[in-house]
């Protein structure tokens, strides 16, 4: 069971205050789930294979490998101003 001091502790490093009453609802509720959670160790899983999501995981990002780029003029064609190679952008001041 989740005690009351344990309660007001997790309040303490969470920065929030909480009444006596909170406190022992809390208590009450921590432990309820703590319960629930602790069924999970009855459960056998030695046949299911470890997984990191439900749908299964696999690289969504393309392979990192060099390909070649646009040309820079064609890159520099659409920008309203260069300064060579580069964009020229407004200065901004905030």
């Amino acid at each position: 069971m989740v005690s009351k001091e344990e309660v007001y502790k997790i309040a303490q490093l969470a920065r929030i205050g909480i009444t006596e009453e909170e406190a022992q609802r809390f208590s009450e509720e921590l432990s309820s789930i703590l319960d629930h959670v602790k069924k999970l160790d009855s459960v056998d899983v030695s046949s299911v294979e470890p997984m990191t999501h439900v749908h299964g995981s696999f690289n969504f990002f393309r392979s990192d490998r060099v390909e070649d780029s646009f040309p820079i003029e064609d890159v520099l064609a659409n920008a309203p101003d260069t300064n060579g190679q580069f964009f020229k952008v407004p200065i901004i001041k905030g």
